[in-house]
């Protein structure tokens, strides 16, 4: 009962938080450089064309009176129609979400497991393996996804010829459909998200393997892959969580850039087709989208977290 009365106030306040960014959002995208209105009516419109248009887009409204409507309307599940092309944006969404959660699933069932070894491995051994590691992590995590992306692309698609430089997905099909249009961005955000969460694991089980419990566990002659099951992993499961929720973070925003490099479908090449066009609804329903996302995951990452612990107090 307690658990779930901690969900329902974490679900409150990630509705509320939920709200005030998407006020955020609708208004910085109302101030943002770059005019919507040419977009439509094109460059060399006339001032009449010009505010005609602006009121046919209902642009020449107050900006609060339209997010009131928009508001209204995206909780409906109908959040408006782009400006270009006058598509639907939930449509959009519905339609490019999936392929961009798929690129997320995959990349965490690569790194979370190597993630969760090597914190492991450097976090019990220490000495050369432990700097080794988290040396290489820290170079990783410096450097930007495009960069990574682009060796990757040099080394496997061009150099050895054994994978396609862009994600091209059949028209109507799925990613799936094309699994090796897969590889390139999965490997690219797994490179990320593994210098995020094993520098996060590696300082959570030397944590654990300091605390008195483990050291009675060495003095009973407890060692190696015995520890670490039995004694270092239940007591570290709460902080791997975390780990994994802050790293699931940090995917969101690398994956708006890969996707953009390989061309993938998904949510986050929509957004970045959406600014180059100044297409402002798509942009606040996308972007209102992933923050939706990201609470969903943080929520979801702190209530396991809780669960755990409870668990793991239960058990002592």
């Amino acid at each position: 009962m307690r658990l779930l009365a901690v969900a329902f106030r974490r679900l409150a306040g990630a509705a509320v938080l939920l709200v005030l960014l998407s006020a955020v959002v609708f208004a910085a995208t109302t101030v943002l450089p770059g005019d919507a209105v040419s977009g439509v009516a094109g460059v060399d419109a006339s001032a009449a064309q010009r505010a005609e248009v602006r009121a046919e887009l209902g642009l020449d409204r107050p900006v609060t009176e339209r997010y009131a409507d928009w508001a209204a309307g995206a909780v409906r599940g109908d959040l408006g129609r782009g400006f270009v092309g006058e598509r639907s944006v939930t449509d959009v969404i519905a339609a490019r979400l999936p392929n961009s959660l798929l690129l997320a699933a995959l990349t965490l069932a690569v790194t979370a497991p190597l993630a969760v070894l090597l914190g492991l491995w450097t976090g019990l051994r220490g000495g050369v393996a432990d700097r080794v590691v988290s040396t290489s992590a820290q170079i990783l995590a410096a450097v930007p996804e495009f960069v990574i992306a682009a060796l990757l692309v040099a080394v496997l698609a061009v150099w050895l010829e054994a994978l396609p430089r862009v994600s091209v997905i059949p028209l109507g099909g799925t990613p799936l459909d094309v699994p090796h249009a897969l590889v390139l961005p999965v490997l690219t955000l797994s490179a990320v998200g593994l210098a995020v969460a094993t520098r996060l694991l590696r300082v959570s089980v030397a944590d654990t393997a300091a605390t008195p419990h483990c050291e009675a566990a060495r003095l009973n002659g407890v060692r190696g892959v015995r520890l670490a099951v039995r004694h270092i992993l239940p007591n570290a499961a709460g902080p791997a969580v975390q780990a994994l929720t802050l790293t699931t973070g940090a995917l969101v925003g690398s994956a708006v850039v890969v996707e953009n490099v390989f061309d993938y479908p998904g949510i986050g090449r929509e957004l970045q087709l959406a600014v180059a066009a100044r297409d402002v609804p798509m942009v606040q329903g996308i972007a209102t989208a992933l923050i939706a996302v990201m609470l969903a995951v943080l929520l979801l990452g702190d209530l396991c977290t809780r669960l755990l612990g409870a668990r793991e107090g239960h058990r002592r």
